[in-house]
């Protein structure tokens, strides 16, 4: 089992991962794609802060790429949109605010009905059954997982587990391994990305079988790889 480590923002990550890591990738968390007239449904005064839940994100929603974001609104990189993000949410020191992006998002998002924000805080369930694909690829059937915030870690079988039940272990952080500790994935607090962790030295491939939105790590990158 892996304990939640807490990385150094502006360290390069792959000296800092434990028990034999070798190679890492920042995966983005989809935006939100609700059908046509749900938050209208919804709403029942002008004030009133609309989010889907869980089973509403799962059963109707759909995700939305990062790049497909980019270019509704003319960003050039990954790094715009997370400091768009990030801007927004007041989820980054003053200094490095870029509020010409977040303008540029927040139009975006005013005239499109009905799409959300990633999930910033905690993995997005949109990506958690190919993360899950991912763990057990080596023919792993018991996966462990660890949460800071009440001190709690434990087991499951990947076949009792669904993108809710993984939501429901933790509101934020949260680790989970497999049994063979050839992978792991961390949700990373206030960046709209988890880290995923792989004992293989080339993780692109992995990234690619799966199909998710990803940054490789190369021996530079951080977790402030936006700044």
């Amino acid at each position: 089992m892996l304990d939640y480590i807490r990385l150094d923002w502006d360290l390069p990550i792959l000296p800092q991962l434990p028990n034999g890591f070798k190679s890492a990738a920042i995966l983005f968390h989809p935006f939100i794609q609700m059908p046509y007239g749900w938050e209208k449904s919804k709403r029942e005064n002008p004030y009133q802060h609309i989010y889907p839940s869980d089973e509403e994100m799962i059963n109707l929603g759909e995700p939305i790429s990062w790049k497909e974001v980019m270019s509704k609104i003319n960003l050039k990189s990954y790094k715009e949109l997370s400091l768009a993000l990030q801007t927004s949410t007041y989820a980054i020191r003053y200094k490095y605010k870029r509020k010409d992006l977040a303008n540029l998002l927040n139009s975006y998002l005013e005239i499109t009905p009905d799409l959300y924000y990633p999930d910033s805080d905690r993995t997005s369930l949109f990506i958690v059954n190919s993360l899950l694909k991912v763990l057990c690829s080596k023919e792993a059937n018991t996966l462990y997982f660890s949460e800071p915030i009440h001190d709690t870690n434990g087991s499951f079988e990947v076949r009792d587990m669904s993108p809710l039940k993984i939501g429901n272990l933790s509101p934020n952080d949260l680790v989970i391994t497999d049994e063979n500790m050839d992978f792991a994935f961390m949700s990373i607090y206030d960046s709209f990305t988890t880290l995923l962790l792989a004992k293989d030295i080339n993780i692109e491939n992995t990234i690619k079988s799966v199909n998710l939105e990803a940054l490789i790590c190369d021996k530079e990158t951080s977790l402030s790889w936006f700044l």
